[in-house]
């Protein structure tokens, strides 16, 4: 006798284009929009955003010898908590991820403790296996290195060539740091800004662009200003990434000693930052760049201290909140956060049409204060203190729901491999 499959309904949701109708989930899909029939589990969405749960394509979730900072299990509950149920794991990690073998140990301890969907990107070193971490199941290439950031070293502009054209052949995608890091004294968040500065960040996205070849794909990380995404798109040389501190924050509003919003590449002034969130519609993705500390770390001092902020549960509350305002729409949300970052690594989408995968958010229409306390992360603080964001009350991963104001199932999480990979015989 046939397995009766699990369904989930979606009452009432109200999709884009404005028609409201009912949403029938099972076997991890959509199964049918319109007047649902049998259902196991019901969720009423009338008066609630429903969103195609997103994919944050930038994250280091740490664990192994970093786990006091962050492990899979409290990193993946942060994901969900912020509507997340895909997130992209960097190869910066201790140790890197430069052979098949430490990739597939990384996914080893992925599962057992993650509660999302996770992918695992091979690094770009001068000895890296970069075809045998496609041929294992590598979703991307990088974050590869054109200035050093926390646990990277940058490569050499040839070596940097070298990588992008191997890659280029193994038709996989390179997702890059770029910036020029200037040496100097780096004591306050001025300083900061000044050594990794905007015009450093141009100049390696220029030598970036000079070194790749007609076929490369190409994504740039972490953006942070307005004149280097104009380069970009000028240029039709990739797609390009922003990150939530980099809309929101910006050091002179902040004491000049502050190291909790010290990052790779900086927040800028607050002129900068508006200026790059008049570039909204040029921005292909937003992600997190979720690179925990803790608060002890944190709180040495400024030259001591590392850079990288939490930010996988605030990214799309604090755009939710915006959108509540009125000054974003939900498609672009949709688009940014969802729909883009599955087109670009190649992802089965979520969204609301049958056959699509069935990962969906439910937000109330209603902001709350971000406070730390609330949040999953181990690292027990944020950046983002006392702003307002709009968090799910409920989110379905696979047409099953794992999060559940504040309470969390864990459900069958998978590996999602790139398109580079060879299934083992």
């Amino acid at each position: 006798m046939d397995q009766i499959q699990e369904v989930l309904v979606l009452r009432d949701v109200l999709i884009p284009g404005g028609r409201v109708c009912d949403i029938t989930l099972s076997e991890g899909k959509v199964s049918h929009v319109g007047a649902s029939g049998r259902a196991d589990t019901i969720c009423r969405c009338n008066d609630l955003f429903v969103l195609p749960a997103g994919i944050d394509m930038h994250v280091h979730m740490r664990d192994g010898s970093q786990a006091h900072k962050e492990d899979w299990e409290s990193g993946t509950k942060s994901a969900l908590a912020g509507g997340v149920t895909v997130v992209v794991d960097q190869p910066n990690t201790i140790p890197p991820v430069t052979t098949p073998n430490i990739l597939h140990e990384r996914a080893q301890l992925a599962q057992k403790q993650a509660y999302c969907h996770y992918a695992i990107n091979a690094g770009v070193t001068t000895d890296a296996d970069l075809e045998g971490m496609s041929r294992a199941g590598a979703m991307a290439f990088g974050e590869t290195f054109a200035g050093p950031s926390s646990y990277g070293e940058a490569l050499s502009r040839d070596d940097l060539g070298s990588a992008i054209h191997k890659i280029r052949n193994l038709d996989g995608l390179v997702t890059l740091h770029a910036e020029v890091v200037q040496e100097g004294e780096d004591n306050t968040l001025g300083s900061h800004d000044r050594l990794r500065s905007i015009a450093g960040e141009r100049e390696a996205v220029r030598m970036i662009q000079d070194l790749t070849l007609p076929g490369s794909r190409i994504h740039f990380c972490h953006i942070s200003n307005a004149e280097t995404i104009v380069d970009i798109k000028n240029h039709d040389s990739g797609t390009v990434e922003v990150t939530p501190h980099h809309l929101f924050l910006s050091y002179d509003s902040c004491n000049p000693d502050d190291t909790h919003v010290k990052v790779n590449p900086p927040i800028r002034t607050e002129s900068e930052r508006k200026k790059i969130c008049e570039y909204w519609n040029q921005i292909d993705v937003i992600a997190s760049d979720h690179a925990p500390h803790t608060i002890q770390e944190k709180g040495t001092s400024f030259p001591e201290s590392p850079s990288g902020i939490p930010g996988v549960e605030t990214m799309i509350p604090l755009l939710m909140a915006e959108v509540l305002n009125g000054r974003i729409s939900l498609s672009d949300v949709i688009e940014k956060t969802s729909t883009n970052p599955a087109r670009i690594l190649g992802i089965e989408p979520a969204g609301f049409h049958p056959g699509m995968r069935a990962d969906f958010a439910l937000y109330p229409k209603e902001s709350r204060m971000i406070c730390a306390d609330d949040l999953n992360s181990k690292a027990g603080w944020t950046p983002y203190e006392g702003k307002t964001g709009v968090f799910p009350r409920q989110v379905i991963m696979s047409g099953r729901l794992v999060y559940d104001q504040g309470l969390f199932t864990k459900a069958n999480p998978m590996w999602l491999k790139g398109r580079g990979y060879i299934p083992e015989k």
